[in-house]
């Protein structure tokens, strides 16, 4: 699975392995998106380092903006300091409140840090909000309390308290490792040969509804090896899709105008009745018997005498891979009819010893995914749960399943989505490889290229 950021668990938890925040990955992507869109990173945790503020200003001191998270029995209360702590230096402090989903701020004076923060006995009574790390206590005057929407806190209890620099998502040091990762790929596909030459080049199905992005990710793969966006197969969004011709596109390298190493079939789309692409034609297509621009009939599939059968097909007129493309924020809604649909196709692949993927689109549009996100895509729970319904409902394996974020209104390539377009595109071609080697491995008669 994807994980190509050299710095990307959203907490970096310090690396350790007991240093793990006690945020939920929903509470944490609320302060995230609340701060404006922030990675944070785990510098203090009191019940590691100890309940302390002599050490907790030792790590946090000259960090950049922070974010003090203090843990309560049925709240999450924190401070928000803008400017980087210095000693002796008053900074505009922002205090939140955290219930469930709701978040409450308050704006309070500008503090020097150990007023609020000490670990003596003695404390000036005119503060609004301050902590006694010792004795595990805060207070927060009534005035402060009402607008956080929260009880009168005199010296009332906390069981933790963290602390975590507020930056943002994608550092310098992130975007080189997402560079480098970048540079890796586009050669590891331009430089990738089918399994003993057997071929010229891998044929890739793509399959789905309709709306899923099959011709998007064609679109979307050229764009990355153009370098720049392109729209060469046609995208709609009608509820019927905008094509029932098969196409069969083939990209060319830029740098010397060679083909590169794999062809992406675009089908008709699925639907659950009537309309779309008829499952009697997937075996033709698999077999290499359907010829480019051949325009499907849903009420009638080809036979072998139609004009424009393949009636002896070679090795590199086959399908090498296959990848059902389903749209990740549909899942949840997809129709008995379909999933009955997709698992009859499924059937027929096994049985015709075809590997097979499944392509999420439409990642970046998830709730609460945001950019910085798609460099560790596979740890984020929405994410995770929507593989999980894949799995449940359909039956693929989790580690069969890919995720990619598509071109679909963008002017300009970005190198993160690059890197998922890429990684997809990868590994579909070591599954086509494994598909070309077992042939081999059977001593199949009809291995002509």
């Amino acid at each position: 699975m994807l994980h190509f950021s050299p710095c990307t668990d959203s907490t970096n938890r310090s690396r350790s392995m007991a240093v793990r925040t006690r945020l939920t990955w929903m509470q944490e992507k609320n302060l995230q998106t609340y701060f404006g869109g922030k990675q944070l990173t785990l510098l203090y945790k009191a019940s590691v380092h100890e309940f302390s503020a002599h050490d907790l200003f030792k790590r946090c001191y000259d960090q950049g903006p922070i974010v003090v998270v203090i843990y309560k029995e049925h709240y999450v209360v924190g401070a928000y300091m803008k400017t980087s702590c210095k000693k002796e230096e008053k900074i505009p402090i922002v205090l939140f409140a955290l219930e469930e989903n709701t978040i409450s701020e308050c704006k309070i004076s500008s503090y020097v840090p150990t007023e609020l923060f000490y670990d003596y006995n003695g404390r000036r009574n005119d503060l609004e909000f301050h902590i006694n790390m010792r004795k595990q206590v805060m207070t927060l005057n009534l005035d402060t309390s009402e607008k956080l929407r929260l009880p009168h806190m005199q010296a009332s209890p906390f069981q933790e308290c963290e602390v975590f620099r507020c930056e943002d998502l994608l550092d310098r040091r992130t975007l080189e490792g997402i560079n480098e990762l970048h540079k890796s790929l586009l050669s590891a596909v331009n430089t990738y040969k089918p399994h003993k030459n057997l071929v010229p080049q891998v044929r890739i199905l793509l399959l789905g509804p309709t709306r899923a992005g099959k011709s998007s990710f064609f679109n979307s793969v050229k764009s990355v090896f153009r370098g720049h966006v392109t729209h060469q197969a046609l995208v709609g969004s009608e509820a019927t899709g905008v094509s029932d011709t098969y196409r069969t596109y083939s990209i060319k390298d830029t740098v010397d105008g060679n083909f590169l190493p794999f062809i992406l079939c675009d089908t008709m789309g699925l639907h659950e009745r009537g309309k779309g692409l008829c499952v009697d034609d997937i075996a033709y297509i698999l077999k290499g018997h359907i010829s480019d621009r051949y325009q499907f009939n849903s009420m009638k599939p080809i036979t072998p005498s139609h004009c424009n059968y393949i009636r002896y097909p070679l090795l590199k007129d086959r399908i090498h891979c296959a990848a059902f493309v389903l749209d990740v924020n549909s899942v949840k809604y997809i129709s008995h009819e379909m999933i009955a649909k997709i698992k009859e196709i499924r059937r027929q692949l096994i049985k015709c010893g075809m590997p097979h993927v499944v392509l999420l689109t439409h990642v970046d549009s998830m709730q609460l995914i945001t950019k910085g996100d798609l460099t560790d895509i596979y740890r984020c729970i929405p994410v995770k749960h929507e593989l999980e319904a894949v799995h449940k409902k359909l039956g693929f394996a989790l580690s069969d399943m890919l995720v990619v974020s598509n071109y679909t209104s963008e002017w300009e390539l970005d190198p993160i989505k690059d890197v998922l377009i890429l990684s997809a595109l990868r590994h579909m071609l070591w599954i086509s490889d494994d598909f070309l080697e077992d042939l081999t491995a059977q001593g199949n008669k009809n291995l002509v290229v």
